[in-house]
């Protein structure tokens, strides 16, 4: 769309038009002079060599260059109001959070005690679609996956690429890391994989049924790294404290085997929150309340390109000037 960035300039236009009124005339050649009679003579000899159609074409000339004058001017008005093309709205994306999804993988996860719509599914099955749906959630955030078993693998750095992340998740499968639990190390792998320099808030959720029994870091190092590198840790312990017999007929209490307790101190050290979820109403709960915490940021701002016409009714401004020089030339 073509726009005038100064239209209110226009008004410059009228300017000739007032001057031509408003100013007295300019005094004709010789309307002050002494008159004397022999002038009227020579002035008439003068006319004789002037053909008719010389005079004609003199007229023409007049009218020609008071034209050309009139579109210089507006040539001149037209740059000075800046014609510009002025693109649609783009919005500009806020700084948002660095997020890693930090979940466990190892043989544990399948475990089918997640009830959903009458139906028992694998705890893993049931954690790929509600982490699916909070990736979609978190539009301006860049998220990276993490799994971890007996080891711990940046999945996916860090990345816009929402739908990229969602197809990765959807093909993994328990044991893929191993069979053991590694939390301290998929802590420390997801610290190493911040970005140092980026200012956005940098933020771990970390989902496991188990327990930190083997890798290299304890729970405590974790802890420190965490708190030395500022990111904030929300934990979430996942598995039933039931387990269901005879297609859910007869159910009898189990210990989870969730340690609660370091989770919560990994929580609170690093000003996070602790999450338990028993079942799949709860697990989309937990993450419903993730999202509240960390709230998406206001829509960015939006601009606008924008590329400057000026310069063509400049141009064409001095090359009319040009030709009304070359007019005004008297030729004898």
């Amino acid at each position: 769309m073509i726009e005038l960035a100064y239209p209110e300039l226009l008004w410059l236009l009228i300017i000739p038009v007032c001057v031509y009124f408003i100013l007295p005339s300019a005094r004709r050649m010789y309307g002050d002079a002494l008159k004397t009679p022999f002038l009227q003579d020579i002035a008439e000899i003068k006319s004789n060599f002037k053909s008719i159609r010389f005079v004609r074409s003199s007229v023409r000339s007049s009218y020609l260059k008071m034209f050309l004058m009139s579109l210089v001017w507006l040539c001149l008005i037209t740059a000075l109001c800046r014609p510009q093309w002025v693109g649609e709205p783009v919005r500009v994306k806020n700084e948002g959070r660095d997020i890693v999804l930090a979940v466990d993988i190892s043989t544990s996860m399948l475990e089918r005690d997640f009830e959903y719509q009458r139906k028992y599914y694998t705890r893993l099955a049931v954690v790929k679609e509600v982490v699916s749906q909070f990736i979609d959630k978190r539009g301006e955030d860049k998220i990276g996956l993490l799994l971890f078993g007996t080891r711990a693998y940046m999945q996916v750095p860090l990345t816009y690429d929402k739908q990229a992340i969602k197809d990765v998740l959807s093909v993994v499968a328990a044991g893929m890391a191993g069979n053991s639990t590694s939390i301290g190390d998929a802590i420390g792998v997801a610290l190493k994989n911040m970005p140092a320099d980026d200012k956005a808030a940098k933020i771990i959720i970390l989902l496991t049924d188990g327990e930190n029994n083997d890798g290299s870091l304890s729970m405590p190092q974790a802890i420190e790294l965490a708190q030395q590198e500022d990111v904030k840790i929300y934990t979430i312990g996942v598995g039933s404290d039931e387990v269901s017999m005879f297609g859910g007929l007869l159910t009898m209490s189990r210990d989870a085997g969730i340690d609660e307790e370091s989770l919560k101190k990994l929580a609170s050290a690093t000003e996070g929150t602790y999450f338990r979820a028993k079942d799949t109403d709860s697990l989309q709960k937990v993450y419903e309340q993730i999202n509240q915490l960390e709230p998406q940021k206001q829509e960015g701002r939006f601009v606008q390109e924008t590329k400057e016409f000026f310069y063509y009714p400049a141009s064409l401004a001095l090359l009319l000037f040009m030709l009304l020089i070359l007019l005004t030339r008297k030729v004898w």
